[in-house]
């Protein structure tokens, strides 16, 4: 009878007001029960999910976001491990690792790779690191993990580290939820600012050159030349503050404090110009103006009445019998008729 009593005990789910007394606690498990909430597509997970992040709104913001991308092999997981073990440890900083990866189903995401390979990281009493659902929606998942961020706030971690798994949009996603943003890069590859987007270069606040090591320190430290005189090429920013680059080994842990100073000098200026407020206020006005474009699109493509006229218009595209900008608007119109 007492393992009948358990067993019905454990299945039971925590109510929103005990997840959120529990994440303000700075409870893991809540913090991840939250997230997953969140994360669900069921209309009761996402009501709580709500109450929960309303909650929780009024402790966030506390927290230093820093957003980290970098082209495969340049060894992020071993940098995110170095830098994280380094920010806890000598730093006495709380850290959450996230990630925003809208790949297939199939895959779940490098980072649950990476988990197992940030050994010290990921059992730390002090690090929390969580993956992201891979729903192959690129605007859901962002959507998730700025509420993610928010919760990861409220539960008290200091430094918030997201980093990009997927490739393309995924980047400006994650510019426009964190503070600074890194861009990871390797040496000895060639032409140094071959295939590297001039976009991507033109967000990062600071660049990285890892694998500065042994034979490589001498590419690295050439390289290092390049980007910076590639970087006074670019218009001046909004922030006023000019992207830094610096050499790492993530390998070796070396310039690890070099890489938080860059961040704390990028958070001292543009906290003192007011940039870093303004920036944190767009970010919220983004969130709102994405979250009213995500409910519109769900209830549109949710609604059981309009899925055969979306069928038979998206026919009638194919069959260029109309274009698909009149077949938007008939289905826009029929959307707003059951409103």
């Amino acid at each position: 009878m007492q393992n009948q009593h358990f067993k019905r005990k454990k299945a039971e789910k925590p109510s929103a007001e005990k997840l959120i007394e529990g994440i303000l606690s700075g409870d893991f498990i809540s913090l991840s029960r939250a997230i997953t909430l969140c994360e669900s597509k069921r209309t009761e997970d996402r009501e709580a999910a709500n109450r929960i992040v309303q909650a929780c709104l009024p402790h966030s913001g506390k927290s230093i976001r820093i957003g980290i991308t970098g082209v495969p092999g340049v060894g992020k997981s071993t940098f995110i491990e170095s830098f994280g073990l380094h920010l806890i440890e000598k730093e006495q900083k709380k850290l959450a690792v996230l990630a925003v990866d809208p790949s297939s189903e199939r895959s779940k995401g490098s980072i649950l790779g990476d988990k197992t390979r940030m050994e010290k990281l990921s059992v730390h009493p002090k690090a929390f690191i969580r993956p992201s659902p891979t729903s192959g929606s690129l605007g859901g998942v962002a959507h998730q993990s700025r509420e993610s961020i928010l919760l990861c706030e409220a539960a008290g971690f200091e430094v918030i580290i997201v980093e990009t798994v997927g490739v393309g949009q995924s980047e400006t996603e994650v510019r426009q939820m964190t503070d600074f943003f890194l861009l990871l890069m390797l040496a000895g590859a060639g032409d140094e600012l071959q295939g590297i987007k001039r976009g991507i270069m033109e967000m990062a606040d600071g660049l990285l050159i890892n694998k500065a090591e042994g034979e490589n320190k001498g590419a690295a430290k050439r390289a290092q030349r390049e980007y910076r005189n590639a970087l006074h090429l670019f218009p001046p920013s909004q922030s006023e503050w000019t992207a830094k680059v610096e050499l790492c080994s993530a390998l070796h842990h070396q310039n690890m404090d070099g890489a938080w100073q860059m961040v704390q000098d990028f958070v001292s200026q543009t906290q003192g110009n007011g940039f870093f407020a303004k920036q944190r206020q767009r970010q919220l006005r983004s969130w709102f103006i994405k979250t009213i474009d995500e409910l519109l699109h769900r209830s549109l493509f949710s609604s059981e009445n309009l899925k055969a006229k979306l069928r038979e218009l998206e026919n009638q595209v194919e069959q260029k019998q109309i274009s698909p900008y009149e077949a938007a608007k008939v289905i826009f119109e029929a959307f707003k008729r059951e409103l």
